[in-house]
Order: structure tokens, then sequence, then C-alpha cells
């Protein structure tokens, strides 16, 4: 088993939400951030604030599955489920020292 994390991304405005899975949670939102894969979804809108994750151990085939799951969703029950682990919409990794990955 290993750790895997279903996460969301959200421009500074709200307006967008980007959902993904990853192994490395604070390297995949420095990739956010620095705008890594220039031609990416969240590159071309600007999105870079980490609103919500939740941490699975178990293997990347449930992290995706998780991942298509909120994906399906719509908006309102996305933002139902930020909401519930960040009412203010903060940047989770705003603490974070994301400069490791440089």
């Amino acid at each position: 088993m290993k750790t895997y994390y279903v996460y969301i991304m959200s421009s500074k405005n709200n307006r967008i939400l980007y959902v993904g899975a990853t192994d490395d949670i604070k390297r995949r939102t420095h990739e956010h951030k620095t705008k890594k894969y220039k031609t990416s979804f969240s590159a071309r809108y600007n999105v870079d604030w980490l609103v919500y994750y939740e941490q699975l151990d178990g293997t990347w085939e449930e992290a995706h599955k998780r991942e298509k799951q909120i994906k399906k969703w719509n908006r309102a029950w996305k933002m139902r489920l930020i909401q519930e682990q960040n009412e203010d919409w903060l940047d989770l990794s705003e603490d974070w020292d994301l400069d490791i990955y440089v």
C-alpha cells in the first residue's frame, strides 16, 4: 500500500476548479503553481490554489477511481466538499516549503 492524494485546485476567484490525483501532493502543487506544464488546463486558467485534498492509503487505481468520482460531481457538490474542510477557501499549501522542488 502507498499514500495517494486526491485534490482540488482553484483559481484565485474560485471560478475554475481542477480535480487531480497524485502520490506527492507537495510536488504536484508546486507544478501547478509554477505552471510546469505550460499548455495544461490548470496553467491556461491560472488554477493554482490548493483548496481541498484527501489522503488515501491504497493503490493508484483506488485514488484514480476517487478522482474520477469527484470529477463527475456537479459544481455545487464539489464546493460543498471544499467548504467542509476549508470554509474560507484558503490556499492550503500557503505554509508549505515548495522551494525544494526548484
